[in-house]
């Protein structure tokens, strides 16, 4: 098992698109894999002669690694026209990871549009014991209906969770919620005092979410936010990443709201 600073290769084994501007790779390592992963760490990918960006698992299958990725810069556009049999740098795993919710309470997920991929593998971790926990809901919120992610997952999610969504612009045909994430809060069934919350997503939805699950009782270090302010280097040299005395790559992507509510007031710049 490797965790080097050097990049190296994996082949996409399989490529499926998820929306109009993302799809989702699945990675296996040429040689000698990466260390395991857990839910919530990340890898630096690299499309070769482009660059690298960070980006967490959104599916940990053994040493294959599945990846989400939403076309928004050069390096990303270039992994989504990555095709099966091509050759993707990789390095990792990085960072913190969500943790394991503790026995017997309830789960609850709150995501923010392409947020869902981090989320993903915790879902499955707790879906695949559902007798250690109480509730589990997973509740998400996308711009418009076609920026839904997972719908394959979304029913055999739903036999064992509580499963919504909402979105800004409806258009038509959508007969799910409007309106903000945190409006579905209402509707899910947690007790605000053994509740473990997970988000990610937009930092603006993880605020909003945070203040109103605290508002609620939820205990600020049973809520776990996931991070993603500039990070480059993923080993805390450049400092690029720096929130106050947090470095996100190295401290972070995953970490507790009682730990960064005051360093998320402010608006990201």
């Amino acid at each position: 098992m490797t965790h080097a600073t050097t990049p190296v290769p994996y082949r996409v084994l399989a490529r499926r698109r998820e929306t109009d501007d993302t799809v989702t790779l699945d990675l296996t390592p040429a040689a000698t894999p990466m260390s395991p992963f857990r839910p919530g760490q990340y890898a630096m990918l690299y499309a070769f002669g482009t660059g690298e960006i960070p980006l967490s698992t959104s599916r940990i299958d053994g040493t294959v690694l599945s990846h989400t990725v939403r076309a928004v810069g050069k390096v990303s556009e270039a992994l989504c026209r990555a095709e099966p049999g091509d050759w993707i740098g990789t390095r990792g795993p990085y960072g913190t990871a969500w943790g394991s919710p503790p026995k017997g309470g309830d789960v609850l997920v709150v995501a923010g549009g392409i947020g869902l991929a981090p989320l993903r593998p915790l879902i499955e971790e707790v879906l695949a014991e559902p007798e250690s926990y109480g509730t589990v809901s997973v509740l998400t919120g996308y711009r418009d209906p076609g920026g839904q992610l997972f719908l394959d997952d979304l029913p055999r999610w739903s036999t064992r969770a509580h499963v919504r969504a909402t979105v800004d612009a409806p258009g038509p045909g959508w007969r799910g919620a409007t309106g903000l994430v945190t409006a579905l809060l209402d509707g899910a069934d947690f007790r605000p005092g053994h509740c473990a919350a997970y988000l990610c997503g937009p930092e603006a939805m993880m605020r909003a979410t945070a203040r109103e699950l605290r508002r609620r009782g939820v205990p600020a270090d049973r809520i776990r936010v996931s991070l993603e302010r500039n990070m480059r280097c993923a080993t805390a040299w450049c400092g690029h990443c720096q929130l106050g005395p947090v470095l996100v790559c190295r401290d972070g992507p995953v970490l507790d709201w009682e730990r960064v509510q005051d360093l998320l007031s402010l608006p990201e710049r």
